[in-house]
């Protein structure tokens, strides 16, 4: 394959690598991932494609029974070289699936590494949420024929054309075929007859080395032993006891309650429920791992967030979607949740925040949740709707608290949302809808930039089936609970700022200087010049995160860590359990902002997680991000802000997410500058 940078001088770039080019035939663009290939099935023809590169550049022998080392020198290929140097420091002969059962593990490490060459070379764009498609852009393929094809097209291209055509297949791509072939997956990319299975199997023997490969990855495949432990461990529970006397689940603190049953238990463990059965928690950065990586093929969300549609009059809404359904619901409202979206309209963004703020005095002290909610929703509600919705806003957040307390958490019973009080605060959520709705007729938008509305409308109109009328309720009777959360997220980072004067004096420094000759610009809002700012927001998001788990259900049988997962069962990933243990985060009670300087960095990786993990995370992490910052950095600015009561750790009400109690509240204790007009 000859690749090119396209937008440069045509500059030949790296040649793939087998195990990078087998991902991308498996890569299926619809759904964001790839072709469902079972974990041991894949990392078997990962195994067998490392092998097959190994020994076409010469460093090993392949055949089908034995496979032999002819030199050990160093390929300088990070995804080969670890791989030659175990099989080069082996002192007895094996076969070729001797070498793929025994590589077959660490194939998760290939995988990874490949996914981020393949990024970081602009073969692939990694979307939100762990979602892959091939770039259109700069790095291209070239057929003999004069072809153009993106390069991660490419690869399919080559196996549609030998499959279809009778042209002789090069030895690289006879490989291809067969590890694809091993792994089930050609009849999820073409309409395979009995004559088309003949022409794959006779490419898939043509060259020797692909046979022999193809072959031995086929037998570890079929070979059941490999694909799941005989034997799986009992999972251990947790008792109501334990539970009742655990401090952290007293103090609503979800994560260092996940984290010490953990310690004690095992990253696998059952706690129980009144009248309901037990739920299976993943606690640990392992589980989170895997989680990220491999959860969508075994987990679903689908039973959890019913309820919620049904609250709403929905038959489904993104969150309780998975697999192509949900990739294509969040490409399609992806844009309106970027970073742009807000820096684009920050002026408009300061002055809604500097009118809720005037109506603050000095001397007052103020709830968190009262404080910091209509703040955010002052902002973001425009941003969002372009409506503004302070009065509605109140009713809004508490029904769809109930709704997530009866329907998702199930703390609450059902006939607590039939109540007067309830009933009356749906009928409010259905003015928002209609209010909203009302402001995005064609004429009212003409000209305007797009929102979030506007992205929902456009999805309905181009396939009202897919996103039908019946199902606008959730979103739109959802979005502004982005004011809650990163209204509850500030005040957690006021709190911890404020417990430490030294890092208050910081935040206020890069405050001052940014709105020192009038508001700062985008040009301005760098991470070298809001650096302490960003770093408290990142170190009260681990230590005080506003969602702390997520709730699934298995959907295949799976085994993890030894343990089984029944099809059925509900689980809690407790994707924030990490940010309270030692071997991820040293002395996790500590509020230490430099733990994300490098060379420490621990931030890095699945350990910190406070967007969530896998293809649910948060859409728009990036734009709260920097929201938060903001609205941490005009609060220093413009105020001293002190806590009312001191408390050793902020208190917190733990259902149905995280957020600061009404004991927490701040005063103002001086206005520091004048609050433009």
């Amino acid at each position: 394959m000859t690749l090119t940078h396209e937008a440069e001088t045509g500059t030949p770039v790296q040649t793939l690598s087998l195990p990078e080019e087998l991902l991308l035939a498996l890569l299926n663009e619809e759904s964001g991932y790839f072709h469902q290939v079972p974990g041991w099935n894949l990392n078997c023809a990962m195994a067998g494609a490392a092998l097959a590169e190994l020994s076409l550049i010469g460093r090993i022998d392949t055949d089908l029974e034995s496979l032999i080392l002819l030199d050990a020198t160093a390929t300088g290929h990070p995804l080969l070289d670890p791989i030659l140097r175990e099989i080069a420091a082996e002192p007895e002969s094996h076969n070729t699936r001797y070498w793929i059962e025994r590589l077959a593990p660490r194939s998760e490490t290939v995988i990874s590494q490949a996914l981020t060459s393949l990024v970081r070379r602009e073969i692939l764009d990694l979307h939100p949420g762990e979602f892959y498609t091939f770039t259109k852009h700069h790095r291209r393929g070239e057929s003999a024929q004069g072809e153009q094809y993106s390069a991660g097209e490419y690869v399919k291209a080559r196996l549609t054309r030998i499959i279809f055509a009778d042209e002789i297949p090069d030895p690289r791509d006879a490989i291809i075929a067969a590890l694809v072939d091993a792994c089930g997956v050609f009849n999820l990319m073409y309409q395979i007859d009995e004559e088309l299975e003949e022409r794959i199997q006779l490419v898939c023997k043509f060259d020797l080395i692909g046979r022999s490969i193809g072959e031995a990855v086929s037998d570890s495949i079929a070979a059941p032993v490999f694909r799941q432990p005989p034997l799986t461990k009992p999972i251990p529970r947790v008792s109501y006891l334990e539970m009742g006397f655990n401090r952290h689940l007293r103090e609503g603190r979800l994560p260092a309650l996940f984290a010490s049953l953990a310690e004690k238990h095992g990253p696998v463990y059952k706690i129980p429920r009144p009248f309901q059965e037990p739920l299976i928690v993943l606690a640990g950065l392992q589980m989170n791992q895997w989680a990220h990586r491999q959860g969508r093929m075994y987990l679903r969300s689908h039973d959890y967030f019913q309820g919620v549609n049904d609250a709403y009059g929905s038959a489904r809404s993104i969150h309780s979607m998975d697999g192509a359904d949900h990739f294509r619901y969040r490409k399609a409202i992806q844009p309106a949740y970027a970073r742009s979206t807000l820096t684009n309209r920050l002026d408009e963004t300061y002055d809604n925040a500097r009118k809720h703020m005037a109506s603050w005095r000095v001397g007052d002290a103020i709830p968190a949740q009262k404080m910091l909610r209509p703040l955010l929703n002052a902002q973001v509600s425009p941003l969002l709707t372009s409506t503004h919705t302070q009065d509605l806003i109140h009713d809004v957040l508490k029904h769809k608290m109930r709704v997530l307390n009866v329907a998702l958490a199930k703390i609450l019973p059902g006939f607590m949302l039939r109540t007067p009080i309830a009933k009356r605060r749906a009928k409010v959520t259905d003015r928002l809808t209609e209010r909203i709705l009302q402001a995005h007729t064609p004429g009212q938008r003409a000209g305007k930039p797009p929102d979030v509305v506007d992205e929902y409308l456009s999805l309905h109109g181009s396939d009202s089936q897919f996103l039908p009328q019946t199902d606008l309720g959730v979103p739109m009777g959802t979005m502004l609970m982005a004011s809650m959360y990163m209204g509850d997220q500030l005040g957690f980072a006021i709190y911890w700022m404020t417990k430490h004067p030294d890092i208050r004096d910081q935040v206020t420094a890069e405050a001052d200087a940014l709105f020192a000759d009038g508001d700062p610009t985008e040009a301005d809002l760098t991470l070298e010049n809001i650096d302490v700012t960003h770093r408290v927001l990142m170190e009260s998001l681990r230590m005080s995160p506003i969602v702390p788990m997520a709730m699934r259900t298995v959907m295949n049988t799976v085994v993890v860590e030894g343990f089984e997962l029944p099809i059925g069962s509900p689980v809690y990933i407790a994707n924030t359990a990490p940010h309270y243990m030692e071997d991820v985060f040293p002395d996790p009670w500590k509020f230490d902002i430099d733990r994300y300087l490098p060379p420490r960095n621990e931030h890095v990786g699945e350990g910190y997680s406070p967007y969530g993990l896998g293809t649910h995370s948060c859409l728009g992490f990036r734009w709260s991000e920097l929201h938060l910052a903001l609205n941490l950095l005009m609060l220093t600015h413009y105020f001293r802000i002190e806590l009312n009561q001191d408390f050793g750790n902020p208190p917190m009400d733990p259902f149905p997410s995280q957020s600061p109690s009404n004991k927490l509240k701040f005063r103002i204790a001086e206005q520091r500058h004048e609050l433009p007009v």
